[in-house]
């Protein structure tokens, strides 16, 4: 398990995060192919997953803290898929993605960390956290799809450095 730091926040504030703009800063990433260091895979970002990222239903449910990290971790979207780990697969079962999942997904296990900054942009502490990369599976590849189930982990991992 390796920890992917974000050492930037870009996307302030926790109530009002600004979807659009982020959704524009995952636009750089369409066409790119990250290589999975564990299973050899090649995960490919389109515009696609853009446009997912920002508005799935797990994204409009997220506040708060959650909310601002989901769009903070953006900077670091290929170094969390390159160290993706147990990757899982799952069968498609919902007619909505019939032609782009038609051969199921894989969920793969990221981790990272996020600095934590006080009123006057000081580095206070670390958050650390887990999320899971989903993505879809056809003819043509593998292709993220979103990261969900982000939970801050209770403490510091003892096999961090």
């Amino acid at each position: 398990m390796e920890y992917i730091e974000v050492n930037k926040i870009i996307f302030r504030g926790k109530q009002n995060i600004a979807w659009n703009d982020v959704e524009k800063y995952l636009r750089k990433y369409d066409g790119l192919a990250i290589y999975n260091k564990e299973y050899g895979d090649y995960i490919i970002i389109n515009a696609l997953f853009a446009d997912e990222y920002t508005s799935s239903n797990y994204t409009k449910r997220l506040r708060g803290g959650l909310a601002k990290t989901k769009a903070n971790i953006v900077q670091v979207i290929p170094e969390l898929l390159s160290s993706a780990s147990n990757r899982r697969w799952v069968e498609n079962k919902d007619k909505k993605h019939s032609k782009n999942a038609i051969r199921g997904w894989y969920r793969y296990d990221v981790y990272f960390v996020v600095q934590v900054y006080d009123n006057v942009e000081n580095a206070n502490r670390k958050n650390y956290y887990n999320a899971t990369a989903v993505a879809r599976i056809n003819d043509k590849g593998i292709f993220l799809h979103d990261i969900i189930n982000i939970k801050k982990e209770a403490c510091k991992p003892t096999d961090y450095s």
